[in-house]
C-alpha cells in the first residue's frame, strides 16, 4: 500500500472525507477507487459511493479476493446507512468468509456487527441476540467498536433491558471520545435523548402520564396487569400474551383496561371494537362471543364480569390494571417513529421494518407527506422519505481504515 493510499485511510479513520479525498482524489486505481467510495459515503453522496465501490471491486484482480470482499462490506453499509434493507444478506455472509480465511479479523468482525445492526432494523432481535452470543468485537477499529456498542444498546432498549442499554451507552461514548469524530458523538447523544425520552402513556384510573424506558420496564416487572397499546400484547407476572393478529380482542381488552375498576356499556364496546353506530341483535351476539374469546385468552390473568350495563375486567392477583399508549396519538406514529432516526428511508424498507404491506406504507407517507410531517426526495425508485428537518450533518459510516489493497 502507497503511502497516499495510507494517508486518505487513516484520514477517514479519523472522519477526515475531505483530508482523504485530497490524497486521492485524481486516481482510479482499486485501491484509491475504494477509499474514494468511502469518503463519498461519509460525505453524504450514497449513490456515487456505491457506484465507486462497484467500480473498485470489478477492477481488482482474480488474486484479490480480499479486496473485493472489503468492497462487499463497504458496499453493505452503505445499503443500510441509505435504509435499503431488502439487500441481500447472503453476499455479506459470503465477503466474511472470505475475509475470516484471510485472517482479516477486522473486516471479518465489521461484517458481523452489519448483520447484527441489520436484523436490528428489521425487528429480528432473535437472530441479532444469536449472533451477538459468539462475536468478539476487539478486532473492530475504534469507531466501529462504537458502532456496535449502539447496536447493543439498541437491542436492550427494544428488549426493555434500559441498565444494559445504559451500560453499552457509556462504553459507546467513552469510545467515541478516543475517536474524536464529531458526528460519532452526535450519534451517541442521540441515543442517549432516546433512552430518555417518553417512551409511552401510563393510561390509569383516568389519568394519564409519559413514561421512560426505565419507568416501563419497572411496570411490566410489577404486578400490574397491563394493557401494551405500543406493541399490541397484555403482559402479567411476568407472562406476554399477544393480541396483535387478534384485534378485535385487543380493542376490547384496551376499551375494559382504560374503564378499570368501572365498566364499559355494551354500546361502547361495540363502537369501539366493531365501529357499530347502530347496535342490533347480530351485533349484541358477536359481542358476547368475542368477549368469550377475550375471556379464553385471558386465561389465569385476568376475569371479564358480566354488569347490569355492559362488562369489567377483573385481574387475578394484580396489583391493578394500566394500559401503555404510544407517547402521541399522532396518526401513523410508527412511522414517524422510525423517520426519527434523521435517515431517508424507501417505502419498502419501512414496510420491512414495520411488518406491514407497502401499499399501506404508501398510503401513510401519503397522508403524512400531505400534512406536512415527512418529505420525499428524488422520484421513482429512487424515492427515500424523511422527517424533517433534514439533519445537520452528514452520517458517518465508521468503516474499518484497512478496506483498500489485499
Amino acid at each position: 500500500m502507497d503511502s497516499l493510499i495510507t494517508a486518505a485511510a487513516r484520514a477517514l479513520a479519523s472522519g477526515d472525507a475531505l483530508g482523504a479525498l485530497n490524497h486521492i482524489a485524481l486516481r482510479d486505481d482499486p485501491p484509491a477507487l475504494a477509499l474514494r467510495g468511502i469518503a463519498m459515503a461519509q460525505l453524504g453522496d450514497l449513490g456515487r459511493a456505491k457506484t465507486l465501490l462497484r467500480r473498485a471491486a470489478r477492477a481488482f484482480g482474480p488474486r484479490e479476493a480480499v479486496a473485493r470482499a472489503r468492497c462487499m462490506v463497504a458496499e453493505a453499509e452503505i445499503a443500510l446507512v441509505s435504509r435499503d434493507l431488502a439487500w441481500p444478506a447472503k453476499p455479506l455472509d459470503s465477503a466474511r468468509t472470505v475475509l475470516e480465511r484471510h485472517a482479516d479479523l477486522a473486516n471479518a468482525a465489521h461484517a458481523r456487527y452489519l448483520a447484527i445492526r441489520h436484523l436490528l432494523l428489521i425487528g429480528r432481535l432473535d437472530q441479532a441476540e444469536r449472533l451477538i452470543e459468539d462475536f468478539d468485537p476487539a478486532p473492530l477499529p475504534t469507531a466501529s467498536r462504537a458502532a456496535y456498542e449502539l447496536t447493543v444498546a439498541g437491542i436492550a432498549m427494544r428488549r426493555l433491558r434500559t441498565g444494559a442499554a445504559r451500560a453499552a451507552l457509556a462504553q459507546a461514548e467513552r469510545i467515541a471520545h478516543q475517536a474524536r469524530i464529531a458526528s460519532l458523538l452526535a450519534e451517541v447523544e442521540g441515543a442517549v435523548h432516546i433512552l430518555d425520552a417518553p417512551a409511552a402513556r401510563l393510561v390509569a384510573h383516568g389519568g394519564a402520564r409519559l413514561l421512560r424506558l426505565d419507568d416501563i420496564e419497572a411496570l411490566l416487572a410489577s404486578t400490574t396487569l397491563v394493557v401494551d397499546a405500543c406493541r399490541r400484547v397484555v403482559c402479567h407476572a411476568g407472562t406476554v400474551l399477544s393480541l396483535e393478529a387478534r384485534p378485535v380482542l385487543f380493542a376490547l381488552a384496551r376499551a375494559l383496561a382504560e374503564a378499570w375498576p368501572g365498566d364499559v356499556p355494551r354500546a361502547a364496546l361495540l363502537a369501539r371494537a366493531f365501529r357499530a353506530k347502530h347496535a342490533d341483535e347480530s351485533h349484541r351476539a358477536r359481542l358476547r362471543v368475542e368477549i368469550g374469546r377475550l375471556r379464553k385468552a385471558l386465561g389465569a390473568a385476568a376475569g371479564i364480569d358480566a354488569t347490569r350495563d355492559g362488562f369489567a375486567l377483573v385481574p387475578r392477583g394484580a396489583g391493578g390494571v394500566a394500559v401503555l399508549a404510544p407517547p402521541t396519538d399522532e396518526a401513523y406514529a410508527t412511522v414517524l417513529a422510525l423517520l426519527a432516526d434523521g435517515e431517508a428511508w424507501s417505502s419498502s424498507a419501512l414496510a420491512l421494518a414495520l411488518g406491514a404491506s407497502q401499499r399501506t406504507v404508501q398510503r401513510a407517507l401519503d397522508d403524512l407527506a400531505a400534512a406536512g410531517k415527512v418529505l420525499a426526495i428524488g422520484r421513482g425508485r429512487a424515492r427515500r422519505w424523511m422527517a424533517p428537518p433534514v439533519p445537520g450533518f452528514p452520517t458517518s459510516l465508521l468503516l474499518p481504515t484497512v478496506l483498500p489493497g489485499g
